[in-house]
């Protein structure tokens, strides 16, 4: 008799065998990721002598050449999802085997050229698992393996596709971030722990109303507590907290938002943990964040688990709702981050060189902080708004700040989830606002901006306020009794404000850099000349920046399009803006355009 055991190991070598016959069938970058994220760890799994049976199948099989790569790698993404959601394989195989299936899910999805498609395809492998619970493992010394996680975003709070198995990098070192691409099993990553670590100790500061509990071993250093309430949480100050430096509903919500769990409070002398997580409220859903050269953010109180599958040992006070986990391999605290990514000057890629009011904002998260505190802090006290809102839903905050983003450019989370413009009109429709209960709203909506920590440059504010008056005026003029607002209008889409960007203008109070700029070596005569090693220093960072609306100066392609206009305005003088170049510099730019404009 075969037990289901004995028959998921028989089957491994097949599921090997026939990745292998394809590996070479489809696009290099996923065959790469075949490679590195299928093939390697199910060859570590079935063991070396299994492995060279199966790569003698595959070298021998009579595979045809008319088979279609896509829909065997299909038929074998189902194969490997039915293996990890059915076989009782060991814990110390069970990682590497969940490692290859959250591949071959995203490779076969990124495979199916059609939306209809990868829907479907996402479906069923979610049906597949869909026994299996919403959860988080540290592999050993690999990546994070998350199953059933319904919403990952970037910082921003944008959509990342979610597959129902993901591998997410835990090295640092992938070029396919968040995600894995195997890079762990070369650059000698290890999960360990550092002994040099903060050590484990949840310290009290007490208050009058409450006490705050801070444990700096798990602390991720995201600095969200010192930017948003520095009177209560002192960076470089002792004592580091300071509870009588704010209002008690301040520093409740600084501990609420501390991304890494390791602020909370108590009342009365106990430690009030389910308040700080408010499990007594509706639960958050459960989510990851990929924050912003940092780690991934967790919220929804998503079980983790360690290499050998059993829970993670947690620091005192810490919280299992929310917790921050490494992602430029770094930290002294694995699996969680230790704010090592400051020092290590890990960077993802760099963000668009025009972003959207959405990005500039600082995308969901930091619109959904302006209107919490906006429907939280100001809204009740006020006497002009509080009856209106009196009777709003629990998740009004998130609404509004889901139209707001949605509006600046951002992803149309209103349209998709409450009905888009139609909906936000019905929401206004008869209630009679007056100009006095518009203005006060407009006047905290931007006191709240302020609080929340938005952009202050003038040139966001102008858009940012100019779509206030503009949407606050609209909601007054369909809200009287009789208006009839033009029907199915899609949400607007706001732009700049007289074509201004972020650094589009230095600040008169920015830190000036050396007007004169780093020494430039100029090429001789001789000298073979290119972009990079030449010309691209010529052009200081504030060149740079007060051009930035129209080119880069520090790109090869913008200078070569633009080279000649750039040549003339340097020999009338008019560039740079605080003096014209020495001729010798002049000549060089010229000669460089003479070359062929070379990289």
């Amino acid at each position: 008799m075969t037990t289901g055991n004995d028959a998921a190991t028989a089957s491994l070598p097949a599921l090997l065998a026939g990745v292998r016959r394809v590996g070479h069938r489809i696009p290099d970058d996923l065959s790469s990721l075949l490679a590195e994220s299928v093939i390697r760890p199910l060859v570590q799994l079935v063991g070396p002598d299994a492995a060279g049976t199966a790569a003698e199948a595959s070298d021998g099989d009579e595979f045809s050449v008319d088979v279609d790569a896509d829909a065997e790698l299909w038929r074998l993404a189902q194969e490997a999802t039915r293996l990890r959601t059915t076989t009782e394989v060991s814990a110390d195989a069970s990682p590497l085997l969940i490692e290859a299936t959250a591949a071959l899910q995203n490779i076969t999805c990124e495979l199916a050229s059609d939306p209809t498609e990868v829907a479907a395809r996402i479906a069923l492998l979610t049906e597949l698992q869909s026994g299996l619970p919403t959860s988080i493992q540290a592999a050993p010394d690999g990546p994070y393996l998350v199953t059933n996680a319904p919403e990952l975003t970037t910082w921003l709070g944008e959509p990342i596709p979610v597959r129902p198995e993901m591998a997410l990098c835990r090295c640092g070192d992938s070029a396919t971030k968040p995600f894995c691409d195997g890079a762990h099993a070369k650059n000698g990553f290890t999960g360990a722990k550092s002994p040099e670590r903060v050590a484990d100790q949840q310290d009290s500061y007490p208050g009058q109303q409450i006490t705050v509990l801070d444990n700096r071993g798990i602390c991720a250093h995201s600095g969200l507590c010192t930017d948003r309430l520095p009177t209560v949480f002192r960076q470089g100050r002792e004592p580091f907290v300071a509870p009588s430096g704010g209002r008690m509903d301040e520093i409740v919500r600084a501990v609420r938002d501390c991304p890494s769990g390791a602020l909370s409070f108590a009342i009365d002398g106990r430690e009030a943990r389910d308040q700080v997580d408010q499990v007594d409220q509706e639960s958050r859903p459960p989510a990851i964040e990929v924050s912003k050269d940092g780690p991934y953010r967790v919220t929804g109180s998503i079980p983790l688990t360690g290499p050998d599958g059993e829970p993670e040992p947690r620091a005192a006070g810490a919280s299992t709702e929310h917790y921050s986990l490494c992602r430029c391999g770094q930290s002294q605290n694995k699996p969680f981050c230790s704010g090592m990514h400051w020092y290590t000057d890990f960077r993802d890629p760099p963000p668009p060189a025009e972003p959207t009011l959405f990005q500039w904002a600082g995308g969901l998260p930091a619109l959904t902080r302006m209107t919490r505190i906006f429907y939280t802090k100001y809204v009740p006290e006020d006497p002009l708004l509080a009856p209106i809102f009196a009777t709003m839903s629990p998740d009004h905050p998130e609404r509004v700040a889901a139209w707001l983003g949605e509006t600046f450019g951002g992803p149309t989370r209103y349209t998709d989830a409450y009905g888009g413009y139609d909906r936000m009109v019905s929401q206004h429709a008869n209630r009679s606002l007056t100009e006095e209960q518009r203005a006060r709203w407009a006047q905290l909506i931007i006191r709240s901006a302020d609080d929340a920590g938005l952009p202050r440059d003038p040139e966001f504010r102008a858009a940012f306020v100019s779509y206030i008056e503009w949407g606050s005026r609209i909601a007054v003029e369909n809200s009287q009794p009789g208006a009839q607002p033009p029907p199915h209008m899609p949400v607007p889409r706001w732009w700049w404000v007289c074509g201004a960007t972020p650094d589009a203008r230095v600040s008169a109070l920015a830190v000036q850099p050396d007007p004169e700029g780093p020494v430039v070596t100029l090429p001789a005569d001789d000298q073979p000349i290119s972009f990079e090693a030449h010309i691209r220093a010529l052009f200081r960072e504030m060149d740079r920046r007060s051009m930035k609306f129209v080119f880069d100066l520090w790109s090869h392609d913008d200078v070569s399009r633009h080279a000649e206009a750039i040549l003339g305005r340097l020999r009338q003088g008019s560039m740079p803006c605080d003096g014209a170049w020495p001729t010798e510099k002049t000549d060089v730019f010229e000669r460089w355009i003479q070359a062929g404009k070379p990289a």
